[in-house]
Formats: structure tokens, C-alpha cells, sequence
């Protein structure tokens, strides 16, 4: 089956892969534009597992301000090298987080980074709430697992849905540009500023 620029080019612009991955995944799909954004994240999936361990000492920092000047966000995302941190792919991810975080206002970077003080909190408050309902002990931490997971996908930058394509969260959007660039990359902090908010 031949693959045409055309086709290629839909792909990259969904997934940002470079031209000759992007046929590769077509071919192998036979020209299935759905399989092969689907076989292109695994890969950049791969990619970025074998690089998680790295150190990411480079970087930059992106600055959102909304168009009324009453909400602002700063993030630094960083990366191995300074080589890639000028790369159009790793500012625009940049911007994208950005952009995410001053629509959804999430609270933490990821379930890692929120204080454990916050999760036991969480957690007595899911207890007594199914202890109300008379349910087992054993349903019980069942239960209160599941009500954590959504806890952390609410106030979790990493967890949630993009605004580009809802059906890829913030962290898929960043194992794609790690398998796109070939670095390791992670969101270091970030603050969100809206005028009259307290912090």
C-alpha cells in the first residue's frame, strides 16, 4: 500500500513524530490514521521509559497571560539538554502545559508531589463517609482507592485531559514529546496567579 504526503502529514500534526516514524506507523497499519497515532504513542511510551531516570538540569520557563491581564501562569519544564530545551516541539509542550494549568487550576504536579498530610485527610474523610453507610471494612479500602484515584485526577496537573485532545492527558502528551525529542522531560513547578485569589 502506498503511503501519500498527505496522510503523513495529518499524522505528524497529530502527534508531532518526525516524518519518517510517522510512515513507519502507517505502513505498519495499513494506512489506519487512528492505529497509527495509537502505535506511535506506544513507542513514544517505550522511549520515554527507558529515559525516565535522567536527569533534567536544562529547560525553560513559560509564562501564560490571559488576554483580560487578570490570570497569569509561570511553569518550568525541564529537559537533559539545552539543545532541545530551543526546540519549537519542547516550547510549544510548554505553552500547552501552560495554557492547561490556568484552565483547570490544578493544585499539584503530580499524586507524588502532594503532601502526604493531604492524602491521609482524603482518605478519613472517604472513611467516615462509607463507615455512614455501613459498609464493610474490607469494601471499604476498596472503595476509598478508587475515590483517591479520582481525587488525584482532579488536582493532578499530569492526570488531566488536554485541551488539545481530551482523550490524552497532560503526562501522554509528555511521553510523546520525550519519544519525539529522544529526552527525558518533566514538569519541575509551577504557579498560577489570578487577580483577587488568595494563594
Amino acid at each position: 500500500m502506498t503511503i501519500t504526503m498527505d496522510q503523513i502529514k495529518e499524522l505528524r500534526d497529530k502527534t508531532s513524530a518526525g516524518i519518517s516514524d510517522c510512515k513507519k506507523a502507517l505502513e505498519a497499519c495499513g494506512g489506519d490514521l487512528e492505529k497509527a497515532v495509537e502505535e506511535l504513542r506506544k513507542k513514544g511510551l517505550a522511549t520515554a521509559q527507558k529515559k525516565a531516570g535522567r536527569a533534567t538540569n536544562q529547560g525553560i520557563v513559560e509564562a501564560y497571560i490571559h488576554h483580560d491581564g487578570k490570570l497569569g501562569v509561570l511553569v518550568e519544564l525541564n529537559c537533559e539538554t539545552d539543545f532541545v530545551a530551543k526546540t519549537p516541539e519542547f516550547k510549544d509542550l510548554a505553552k500547552q502545559i501552560a495554557m492547561q494549568i490556568a484552565v483547570d487550576c490544578p493544585l499539584y504536579i503530580d499524586k507524588d508531589t502532594i503532601p502526604a498530610e493531604i492524602v491521609e485527610s482524603e482518605k478519613a474523610i472517604y472513611r467516615d463517609q462509607l463507615k455512614k453507610e455501613n459498609k464493610p471494612d474490607n469494601i471499604i479500602e476498596k472503595i476509598m482507592e478508587g475515590k483517591l484515584e479520582a481525587f488525584y485526577k482532579s488536582v493532578c496537573l499530569v492526570d488531566l485531559p488536554t485541551i488539545r485532545d481530551p482523550k490524552v492527558t497532560i503526562h501522554e502528551m509528555i511521553q510523546q514529546t520525550i519519544g519525539t525529542l529522544q529526552e527525558n522531560i518533566s514538569v519541575r513547578r509551577f504557579s498560577r496567579f489570578r487577580i483577587g485569589e488568595e494563594e
